[in-house]
């Protein structure tokens, strides 16, 4: 057990090192994306063939999987735009918000019927990123694109969930991952033309982080994860979960003094969200079936 919560602890720490790695990479959002799929996709290809562990699956099931990668591409975009923007702290902290923008957006889209509970922690949550824009507008693009990061990666855990159960872990994340390779490959022409964007070859340092990013913090956090989900509970992976903005805030405070770059309203506007996250996660994981909710899908956190 301990060592599954090593793995896990780690897996999200390297989470939480992605923004950070955003930062430091000089090419714009799309292309970093871009790349770190290219990386990523080739070399989880060569893996897996080399383990034997590429699976064939019906052709609409991988178009699907496929579709849903593409959303996790372009949830991709949105985060690293919303740091390019702003910074990794606040880009971060619309990240937080995400598991209680599902509350809002389940429902609408599976049927469920909403949660009074949910909506007024959400509306709390609201309260604080209020806070953050309005004595920040400096970054209040930044706040918009994160926001719709959040809003993507809500997308992706509801409709993964979808599929889940019928696939492996593994071929999931190869067929997703391609896919959104491929449906941002096929977007990026369209939008160079009408939204160029400079910084679109790496220089010699972007490379380095984009291995790591690729291979660290893309591929190895998912197999940590895979191996720490099989051992603890859904309870204490939903739990630490909730760790990885704290995590990449602590890192961006540290290593780029983004502490400087806030005021003392962040720190107001982000315990308004924090409570809210903390009570949500405390009413979901109240002692029940255990269900994993928000952590279907490693690639999502990232």
């Amino acid at each position: 057990m301990r060592k599954a919560l090593l793995q896990l602890h780690a897996a999200v720490f390297l989470w939480g090192f992605t923004g950070v790695l955003g930062r430091a990479i000089t090419l714009s959002q799309t292309w970093l994306v871009w790349y770190r799929l290219l990386i990523t996709v080739v070399s989880l290809w060569i893996l897996y063939a080399l383990l034997g562990k590429i699976r064939r699956m019906p052709l609409k099931s991988a178009l699907f999987i496929a579709f849903i990668g593409f959303i996790l591409a372009l949830h991709w975009v949105c985060f690293y735009g919303s740091i390019k923007y702003s910074n990794v702290t606040i880009a971060l902290t619309c990240l937080s918000t995400t598991a209680l923008l599902a509350s809002f957006l389940e429902p609408i889209i599976v049927g469920r019927r909403f949660d009074p509970w949910e909506i007024g922690l959400g509306l709390f949550a609201i309260a604080g990123i209020i806070l953050i824009y309005n004595t920040h507008l400096q970054f209040s693009t930044g706040i918009i694109i994160g926001l719709v990061s959040a809003v993507l990666t809500v997308l992706v855990s509801v409709t993964t969930k979808k599929i889940i159960d019928r696939f492996e872990p593994e071929a999931i994340t190869l067929y997703q991952l391609t896919g959104g390779f491929a449906g941002l490959t096929l977007l990026l022409p369209v939008y160079q033309h009408f939204f160029p964007e400079p910084n679109s070859v790496p220089v010699a340092k972007d490379w380095l982080w984009l291995t790591l990013l690729s291979w660290a913090c893309t591929i190895g956090t998912f197999f940590l994860y895979i191996r720490a989900l099989k051992k603890v509970s859904a309870f204490t992976m939903n739990l630490v979960l909730t760790l990885e903005p704290v995590y990449g805030i602590v890192l961006a405070f540290a290593l780029y003094r983004e502490n400087r770059e806030v005021s003392p309203w962040f720190y107001l506007g982000f315990a308004l969200i924090s409570v809210a996250v903390a009570f949500h996660m405390w009413r979901l994981l109240r002692p029940k079936k255990e269900t994993v909710t928000m952590a279907e899908n490693p690639m999502q956190e990232m």
